[in-house]
């Protein structure tokens, strides 16, 4: 019997019953059939009733019944109130179909002799009870996206031959295990809580001897030689499914699991050929060299998009002026491990802990990204697990049109289910700018700048009454450039954006993506004002000069307002030209999961990475 206040699958079954209205029309027995099996139970002129013949059903069915034709026409009739919706199971649609041909085989407990397959999915069941054992015929029993995190296998059906438990909380197979279906072809436990290797001794033939698909995806299994020897007692098993699982990131993964388990047909959804098979041929007699550990390379590539910093910096001119210098660099975040150096420099700047809910279509910064994926239940999760990151600065690179930063690292990761969470959640990609003002050693910038100015000029008037030999002048071109003292660095954040990652625990071994930022709006630097503006703030001051000196004056402006005007038209020429392709700021970025081609080459790659532990 099911506990009080929990929602038992019987419980599910004939509130779902009730939803299909199987008593109710154009289905189940009324008007609108009650003398078409009347006539067919009824004995007319001592017959049997069950022998009627056509032309009393005929005439029965022209008293006002609907005809069986026009009743299922209701069913199937998408623009009918009785239809049932696009995505209903084969199974509601043949209870209807049968509740309007035979009515009688669907009315109270006769269903329990018809049911073959029972699928309820998405109804909150916690608990799989003993009322089940009526469906004495039941084949097929689909239980996912529920809340079931233990089943008691007393209370199956003997006759099973699928049970599909995906998308709940499963975390122990024990209470399955003590009396299992015998008959058992298909067992998905995909997206539980599973956990090795207390649970591998479970998945042997001495509980699943017909055995031949088995779902284990999105759980958190992570010994892999354990787990293949648990399974290579399943001598019928055609179809695997392990992706998901941290043991999936180990390289030689999929090459091990072929050679160990020659008769294995799918694994992961791909079909395994023979050249497949050849080519991980003797990969199983070598246990030592599967490593519990994974490699991932990150690279980093163009940036385009970054706005000229020359364009919004303001013009200073002047011995005390500060050299301005712009660097461009990406920074990403990595689950923390063992890193190794390809070539490139790289800055750890940041060690931080973040709790991170492994997920497989729920992106937990929508609102940063503006995208949301498909959903799932969240009792099918792991419990959430803390796993650390580093942030990691590719090195600065000057500004240009298309900055290349030609970036490659390889990072290694040992806490497989730490990086299995950090590859569900995604990693956040930035793009950063950092400004550095340099100034002269002699120069101090928050002295009074107007009193050295005063004193500079007189410096050069002075000079300007003393010719200056040639000589001199030649040793003052040769002098060396002055000494600066460069500020602390600015950053800014020119844009970030969330990669998915969730497919490199899948069949995927790359994501590469172009991340898109937008297009950046930058402040335009303030001019100075125009000869136009000047000339109408002093028109009231026109009037009180002289006309000899307002004629000259005219003049002078004249000219000097035409140069004006030719400069306005090519910076506004320039201007228009380079509003005209605004180009959003994009990076390319791309992670790949190393995954082994073959034996041999699993062989020489561990040799030449146990030689240079040695050398070490």
């Amino acid at each position: 019997m099911a506990a009080p206040g929990r929602c038992s699958v019987s419980r599910a079954f004939w509130e779902h019953l009730r939803h299909l209205g199987l008593q109710d029309f154009p289905c189940g027995l009324g008007s609108w059939n009650k003398s078409r099996f009347d006539a067919c139970t009824r004995p007319r002129k001592g017959q049997p009733g069950l022998g009627a013949d056509p032309a009393g059903q005929e005439e029965a069915m022209l008293l006002g019944d609907e005809s069986p034709e026009a009743l299922m026409e209701l069913l199937s009739d998408w623009h009918s109130p009785w239809a049932l919706p696009p995505d209903c199971s084969p199974q509601d649609q043949h209870l209807r179909e049968m509740a309007v041909l035979a009515p009688e085989l669907v009315h109270g407990s006769r269903i329990f002799q018809v049911l073959r397959s029972l699928r309820i999915v998405g109804k909150g069941v916690e608990e799989v009870d003993n009322g089940l054992l009526q469906l004495e015929q039941l084949e097929e029993l689909i239980l996912s996206a529920n809340q079931i995190s233990s089943i008691t296998s007393a209370n199956l059906p003997r006759t099973l031959k699928v049970l599909e438990l995906c998308c709940n909380a499963v975390a122990d197979l024990q209470d399955l295990c003590t009396q299992p279906p015998p008959e058992l072809q298909h067992l998905g436990l995909g997206y539980n809580r599973l956990c090795g290797p207390s649970q591998d001794k479970y998945l042997t033939a001495d509980f699943w001897p017909n055995l031949i698909s088995l779902d284990l995806s999105f759980n958190n299994f992570t010994d892999l030689l354990g787990l293949v020897s648990q399974l290579s007692s399943l001598q019928k098993l055609r179809i695997l499914v392990l992706q998901g699982n941290p043991l999936v990131l180990i390289p030689t993964y999929r090459g091990f699991l072929v050679d160990s388990l020659p008769k294995l047909s799918i694994l992961d959804d791909i079909h395994i050929g023979p050249d497949e098979r050849h080519q991980f041929h003797g990969l199983a007699r070598q246990p030592e060299l599967i490593r519990s550990e994974a490699r991932v390379v990150v690279s980093i590539g163009e940036i385009k998009g970054v706005p000229d910093p020359s364009a919004r910096q303001p013009l200073e001119v002047g011995s005390e002026a500060p050299v301005i210098t712009y660097s461009y660099c990406v920074m990403y975040k990595f689950a923390e491990g063992e890193e190794i150096e390809d070539g490139s420099s790289t800055e750890v700047t940041k060690i931080h802990q973040h709790p991170v809910v492994a997920t497989l279509d729920v992106d937990s910064s929508a609102e940063d990204t503006k995208e949301t994926k498909g959903q799932q239940e969240p009792t099918a999760m792991e419990n959430p697990k803390a796993h650390s990151e580093k942030i990691f600065v590719t090195p600065g690179k000057p500004w240009a049109d298309t900055i290349d930063c030609s970036y490659r690292k390889e990072h290694t990761a040992k806490d497989l289910v730490g990086l299995k969470s950090y590859l569900a959640s995604g990693t956040i990609v930035s793009v950063m700018e950092e400004k550095v003002l340099s100034w002269p050693v002699d120069a101090d910038p928050e002295e009074n700048a107007g009193t050295k100015g005063k004193a500079r000029r007189g410096l050069q008037k002075d000079d300007a009454k003393v010719p200056v030999p040639r000589d001199k002048q030649k040793k003052k071109k040769k002098e060396k450039p002055r000494e600066l003292r460069s500020d602390p660095p600015v950053r800014r954040t020119l844009g970030t954006r969330r990669v998915t990652l969730e497919t490199l625990l899948a069949t995927e071994n790359l994501v590469a993506t172009v991340c898109d930022f937008g297009i950046l709006i930058t402040e335009q630097p303030l001019q100075p004002p125009s000869l136009e503006e000047k000339d109408r703030k002093k028109g009231k001051d026109k009037s009180k000069k002289p006309k000899a000196e307002r004629e000259s004056q005219a003049s002078q402006k004249t000219t000097a307002s035409a140069k004006g005007k030719r400069r306005n038209k090519d910076s506004a020429e320039l201007e228009e030209g380079r509003g005209l392709q605004p180009m959003p700021l994009t990076v390319q970025f791309q992670m790949q999961l190393l995954q082994w081609p073959s034996a041999a080459g699993t062989q020489s790659r561990e040799s030449v990475a146990m030689a240079a532990g040695k050398a070490q």
